[in-house]
C-alpha cells in the first residue's frame, strides 16, 4: 500500500479515484496512541516494524473510512526521528565516471578516496518534506561553491538488526520512497557537507515493499526548470538493494524507521536559487521542490 504522512502527523493510505488520488486516515487503526510529535513518535517505528501483522487492519481501515483528496491535505515527508539516515556513495558506475570532473572542477584534483563504495552518515535533522524548499546555506552560495541535486531511491528499514544476512535483507525493508541528497561539492567531509537544513527532502509517499516487489524494477528520473538531468534505473546499483542493508547491518544495528539512501544515479548537477526540481520514481511518485537561498 501507499502511505502518506500528513496534517498533525496523522498516517493515511492513499489511492487513485476519479478525480485525483485520495487519502483516508488510518491513524485509529495502528491500536497505539498516537503521539503527533515527530520527535517522540514511537508509534511510527512500531508501525515500521511490525507492518506485516498489521497490514489487514490497515487495509480494513482503508476500505471504509472516509476518503479526502490528497491535495487538500498537508503533507509530511514519510518518515519520523530516524535513528540515522544512512548514504550510500559510488552506487552507480556512471556516476563514478562523471564525478572525476566534477572534483577537477570543484576541488582542483581527484581524491580517489572517495570513488569506491562506502556508506556515510546525514544528519536526521536535514530531512525536509515533498512541499517544502530546499534552502541553500547563504555563505555557500556567497562563496560561489556549487550544490547539485542528487535524487535516489530511498529503503525505509522495517524489522532492524545486525550482520542481516543478504538473502534475507528484504525482509528487513518496510517499504520504499523517494530522497533527494543535496551536496556541497568541497574537501569537507561527506557528512557535513550533506546534513544542511532541508538537504534531504523526501516524499511524497512511502509504497510499502509489498506493493514494491522487486527493488530493482524502478525507473528514477529528475528535471531541473524542466531540462532533463537525470534517468536510469535501479537494476544499475553496483551494489544492490539486499547488499546495501547486509553491508550496513554489519556496521551499526539498523532500528525501525531508519533511511538508507541509495546512491546517486549519474547525471548530477548544480542548482540555484529560482531553480525547480522535479524528481520522480515509478510507483512511487514526484518530488516538485523550489529552490531559494536562506
Amino acid at each position: 500500500m501507499k502511505l502518506a504522512l500528513f496534517d498533525d502527523h496523522r498516517l493515511g493510505v492513499v489511492a487513485e479515484a476519479a478525480d485525483g488520488p485520495v487519502v483516508v486516515d488510518v491513524t485509529g487503526a495502528l491500536g497505539l496512541p498516537h503521539d503527533p510529535d515527530p520527535l517522540t513518535a514511537g508509534w511510527w517505528r512500531a508501525l515500521a516494524r511490525d507492518y506485516p501483522r498489521l497490514r489487514e487492519g490497515l487495509a480494513e481501515a482503508a476500505r471504509t473510512g472516509e476518503a479526502r483528496p490528497l491535495a487538500s491535505v498537508a503533507l509530511h515527508a514519510p518518515a519520523l526521528s530516524p535513528s540515522k539516515i544512512i548514504a550510500c556513495a559510488c552506487n552507480y558506475a556512471d556516476h563514478v565516471a562523471e564525478m572525476h570532473d566534477v572534483q577537477e572542477r570543484t576541488l582542483g584534483g581527484v581524491e580517489s578516496w572517495m570513488m569506491n563504495f562506502d556508506v556515510f552518515l546525514k544528519a536526521p535533522s536535514s530531512l525536509s518534506g515533498p512541499r517544502d524548499a530546499i534552502v541553500l546555506p547563504e555563505e555557500i552560495v556567497a562563496a560561489g561553491q556549487e550544490i547539485h541535486h542528487e535524487s535516489e531511491l530511498v529503503i525505509v528499514v522495517g524489522e532492524g538488526g545486525t550482520d542481516i544476512p543478504e538473502e534475507s535483507a528484504l525482509d528487513h525493508v518496510f517499504g520504499y520512497t523517494l530522497g533527494l541528497d543535496i551536496t556541497v561539492r568541497s574537501a569537507a567531509d561527506r557528512s557535513r557537507r550533506k546534513s544542511y537544513d532541508t538537504f534531504s527532502p523526501l516524499g511524497p509517499l512511502l509504497v510499502t515493499a509489498d506493493e514494491i516487489g522487486d527493488p530493482a524494477g524502478l525507473e528514477i528520473r529528475l528535471d531541473v526548470n524542466g531540462e532533463k538531468r537525470q534517468d536510469v534505473r535501479t537494476a544499475d546499483l553496483l551494489t544492490p538493494v539486499p547488499a546495501i542493508v547486509s553491508y550496513a547491518s554489519r556496521m551499526m544495528t539498523l532500528l525501525p524507521g531508519d533511511l538508507i539512501f541509495t546512491g546517486a544515479p549519474p547525471g548530477v548537477g548544480p542548482i540555484e536559487p529560482g531553480d525547480t526540481l522535479r524528481s520522480w520514481i515509478g510507483g512511487i511518485g514526484e518530488l516538485a521542490l523550489d529552490v531559494r537561498q536562506g
